[in-house]
């Protein structure tokens, strides 16, 4: 009777692990992310391109992490085997681990891609590949991505408005999937004007990442691939990297780097980088070494002044940081740009915030704004990654369009 109980055991922590359910993940995210989606194939030129860009996660295939590693960048590798498939596959699933066993060591190794945007359907299935990753190697991400609040109801596999359904999206992936990342996209810029669901989507990600106490990346538009979408301008997308920023993401990706039939673009299609690629060397800089601050605290609030888009939270009246002169809460009436600015509060989980990025929510113009804190505070210079001496605590802020400042309590 006791060997048969043993044996039961044993089967049932077998059974637990590949559900992964006991296979512990021990990623960690590291410097935050920046990539891209959709990109060339990768040389030497290409990788130096991206990493003189800013960038830090590329695709890659296993035989190229070598180039990876020559340019300080993280690979994310992307093979057939890693599909759900596989697994049902006596003749591929030992490829497939042939293929773990090749990467998992290279110091160049960051992720493993799966999928983009898939139905709540295949959850299940997903959750068992990355349940399998995560047993063989749990010190690399395995990558999913997510579609956006303005997915169908069929798309997403969920039932409901919009923001019932997308949560629901949400909490079935993270309770299914069991996921390291919450990644999605969310593309704004149309010709007829900025579409209304940015913020509803972003916050929506944000509070499924808090809850599952996981990092999230927002996948921004960089070009245009239709004639209802726009290029977007230098000063649109760095709005968009900085109020990702302000909400908590630890992670940017572009779409595309470079696609045909996409214009825009960080790259044109022979390879040269665009003028938007040149603006994004600072902003993607600027982004790794803002998050990185910010990355050992949590996000505790998301507050806009002036225009309350969809899905957005006005200021308290009672916040701890506020602006001079207040901003009036108004309901949006053109959201081409939105007006105002939003304030990401952030501080150690359960207690009061130390730390505030402000965003200028116009795109085309500069902004100016007092900063009142409830203590002296300084000011983050993300090009030489230190902290200013300690000033005011009202601080007058200058920002440019779409622009950020991150500022403390002073130590």
């Amino acid at each position: 009777m006791r060997e048969l109980t043993v044996v039961c055991a044993l089967l049932l922590t077998y059974a637990l692990t590949t559900e992964g359910r006991c296979a512990e993940s021990t990623w960690k995210i590291g410097t935050p992310i920046v990539t891209y989606y959709a990109g060339p194939a990768m040389t030497d030129t290409v990788a130096q391109q991206m990493a003189e860009g800013g960038l830090n996660v590329v695709w890659c295939g296993r035989d190229q992490l070598d180039m990876m590693q020559r340019h300080h960048l993280r690979g994310m590798v992307r093979d057939g085997l890693l599909a759900p498939a596989t697994l049902d596959d006596p003749a591929k699933r030992p490829q497939l681990d042939a293929l773990i066993e090749s990467v998992k060591n290279h110091p160049a190794m960051y992720a493993y891609y799966l999928i983009d945007e898939p139905n709540a359907s295949r959850f299940p299935e997903f959750g068992k590949l990355v349940a399998y990753l995560r047993e063989r190697d749990p010190a690399h991400l395995a990558y999913i991505n997510l579609f956006p609040t303005y997915a169908t109801n069929e798309q997403l596999g969920n039932k409901g408005d919009v923001a019932t359904a997308y949560s629901e999206h949400l909490q079935q992936f993270v309770d299914t999937v069991k996921p390291d990342l919450i990644s999605y996209d969310h593309y704004h810029f149309a010709v007829a004007g900025d579409t209304g669901q940015y913020f509803l989507n972003l916050g929506l990600v944000r509070q499924a990442a808090l809850k599952a106490g996981i990092p999230f990346l927002n996948i921004v538009q960089a070009c245009t691939w239709s004639p209802a979408m726009r290029i977007p301008s230098s000063n649109e997308v760095r709005w968009l990297v900085n109020t990702s920023l302000a909400y908590g993401a630890q992670g940017v990706s572009y779409y595309v780097y470079c696609y045909p039939g996409h214009l825009g673009a960080l790259a044109t299609a022979d390879g040269q980088p665009t003028v938007l690629y040149q603006s994004l060397k600072r902003t993607n800089r600027d982004f790794a070494a803002c998050a990185a601050q910010l990355q050992p605290l949590q996000s505790l609030g998301a507050y806009h002044c002036g225009t309350i888009p969809m899905g957005g939270v006005a200021l308290p009246a009672n916040a701890p940081f506020r602006l001079d002169p207040a901003i009036p809460a108004s309901q949006p009436v053109d959201l081409k740009p939105a007006e105002g600015f939003v304030l990401g509060y952030f501080g150690p989980a359960g207690g009061a915030p130390t730390h505030v990025v402000v965003v200028n929510l116009n795109y085309s113009k500069s902004a100016e704004t007092t900063l009142i804190a409830p203590s002296a505070v300084q000011v983050f210079n993300p090009a030489r990654g230190s902290w200013s001496a300690t000033r005011p605590s009202r601080l007058p802020l200058r920002l440019e369009p779409g622009g950020v400042e991150l500022v403390r309590l002073a130590k």
